[in-house]
């Protein structure tokens, strides 16, 4: 019993499967019946209409499936697309019950009429036929050709905000040869289709509106009508943040602290030098990807405001140096610059004489006059130390000798010589002791001018680095800001 059961369902199976080639069999020849009787008196050279005043309706229909390439500095923007027309042949129909229900055939696209609509804006050197793919044919005339396209088209560039640039390319289509009175373009959506796009790494689609216009050229008086897909970019950004702007602003962080190395270094202008050297390997960076246009891109203007910027920085670097080294041949410093720099801008930027810092100045400029002290205690006694430490301390010191001497000299009248050898003594003492304070004061006063000028340039260097740092930091947080 069950071996009867499974030989009645291998023959049933058997007898689906002939059916089906009897099927397929019949659909072929019909097929060819069909094929041959369509194009027995069939041309595809003229346009297939009835009536030659009756105007051919194409359908257009775009689908975006990938951006190969934006060559911004050719404009040239190459795009892989899926290009879908239709349209009515009034020669090739059929009633499909005469052929079994045959309803559509596939065919070769040569074979049939096809619309000469190309791309307007193309900007590639090869003008080669379309793809010469099958179009799919329906009984009641309707065409339906789908063909893969890789197009160069032209498009204007704007890089006036690059790397936070949007771009808009327009894909134009038209019929070349026929005008509006033969064949008409209408659109099957109001826009491209996006649905098979595959991401790009580079751009963001956001939208590909299409537009219907009817032109009329001075060549003719016709109208031309053309479909237009305006293609929607929104360039990704963080590639380029973080290979051209990031390290252009760690690098322009840099140029400030040029002013907080110490003169004596001997680095202050090697350091604005090479930041400047490193600026300008970016910029041409930039300059290589960059149309030749007017328009500068924002991240060239951001390199060319920090280069400016590196290149004041320098400049005042080496001003201020020269400042620094003014030594005791230099004029004192003028009054207002020891009220405004040494009084005021010292205090604000914290900058104190060598020694000094911010808790205890007073006692540190003690112990200093302390020591100073000492070593002009080993040139006089305690009476002429105590008197050196003002401008009239030698004068006095010389009155009251004389006037000891004198003293003396009139006690001890007896002994003459002796005391004219003393009083010759003292005064050779004396006038040894005026020149070495002389001395003193005068390395004093040379010395504390070298000092006050080292501290004025040590001001300025504290202005000016905050100044640059302020700078370097708007400008960053502008460009940044465009981002958003």
């Amino acid at each position: 019993m069950k071996r009867n059961s499974l030989s009645s369902f291998h023959v049933s199976l058997w007898l689906l499967f002939v059916m089906l080639q009897a099927v397929e069999s019949a659909k072929g020849k019909y097929a060819h019946m069909l094929f041959n009787e369509l194009f027995e008196d069939y041309s595809n050279a003229l346009r297939p209409v009835e009536d030659t005043d009756k105007v051919l309706n194409v359908t257009l229909q775009i689908t975006l499936s990938q951006i190969k390439d934006m060559d911004e500095r050719n404009q040239i923007l190459t795009a892989y697309l899926w290009i879908r027309q239709s349209w009515y042949d009034a020669y090739l129909k059929w009633d499909k019950d005469k052929y079994d229900g045959l309803d559509s055939i596939r065919i070769p696209s040569n074979l049939v009429w096809r619309p000469d609509i190309v791309l307007y804006n193309k900007a590639d050197d090869d003008f080669s036929e379309p793809v010469n793919t099958n179009v799919v044919l329906r009984y009641d005339g309707k065409i339906t050709w789908d063909a893969p396209a890789i197009t160069k088209s032209s498009c204007v560039v704007d890089v006036s905000y690059f790397p936070f640039d949007s771009q808009q390319c327009n894909l134009t289509f038209g019929s070349w040869t026929y005008n509006g009175n033969q064949v008409d373009i209408i659109n099957s959506l109001d826009s491209g289709d996006l649905s098979d796009f595959v991401e790009d790494v580079e751009w963001e689609i956001h939208g590909m509106p299409a537009v219907k216009n009817v032109i009329t050229y001075g060549c003719c008086s016709e109208p031309y009508p053309d479909v237009t897909f305006t293609l929607i970019l929104k360039r990704k950004s963080s590639f380029y943040i973080f290979n051209l702007l990031l390290p252009c602003i760690l690098i322009s962080f840099l140029a400030p602290l040029g002013f907080y190395l110490p003169a004596d270094s001997g680095e202050k202008v090697s350091l604005g030098v090479t930041v400047l050297l490193a600026l300008t390997v970016f910029q041409l960076m930039v300059a290589e990807i960059m149309p030749p246009s007017e328009n500068v891109p924002l991240i060239g203007k951001y390199y060319i405001a920090t280069m400016t910027m590196i290149t004041a920085s320098t400049a005042l670097t080496i001003i201020i140096m020269n400042v620094h080294h003014c030594g005791s041949e230099a004029k004192p410093v003028p009054q207002w610059a020891r009220v405004v720099i040494l009084d005021y801008m010292s205090k604000i930027f914290f900058v104190y004489d060598v020694g000094e810092n911010c808790t205890s100045p007073q006692r540190e400029k003690e112990q200093e006059q302390r020591l100073e002290g000492g070593d002009m205690c080993q040139e006089g006694d305690r009476e002429g130390r105590s008197l050196l430490s003002n401008r009239n301390g030698v004068s006095d010191l010389k009155e009251k000798r004389n006037g000891n001497l004198n003293k003396s000299c009139g006690v001890h009248g007896e002994n003459v010589r002796e005391n004219v050898n003393c009083c010759s003594c003292y005064k050779m003492l004396i006038k040894n002791i005026e020149y070495i304070a002389n001395c003193v004061r005068d390395h004093k006063a040379n010395r504390a001018k070298g000092i006050e000028w080292k501290k004025v340039a040590k001001v300025m260097d504290r202005f000016f680095m905050w100044i640059f740092f302020i700078m370097v930091f708007f400008m960053s947080v502008l460009v940044i800001g465009k981002a958003a």
